[in-house]
């Protein structure tokens, strides 16, 4: 399975639904993006997502770990 924003397989199941597996949460282990299994596939599949949305694995590690705040008047 491969994460629908960062397109990597390093995806694993974070949770099943407690009742008759009903839904899973998966956790892409690159992006840290998280989705059910009962998204539609805009959500879940990765040729479907929104390509606004969409992360380039590479540039990760240059995205600011916190948004600046700015300054209160």
């Amino acid at each position: 399975m491969i994460c629908p924003r960062c397109g990597c397989s390093t995806t694993n199941l974070l949770v099943k639904s407690p009742v008759d597996d009903a839904w899973v949460i998966y956790k892409c282990r690159t992006c840290d993006f998280t989705w059910r299994s009962t998204e539609s596939e805009d959500v879940t599949d990765y040729s479907k997502y929104d390509a606004r949305f969409k992360i380039d694995p590479s540039k990760i590690v240059e995205l600011p770990v916190m948004p600046p705040i700015p300054k209160l008047e």
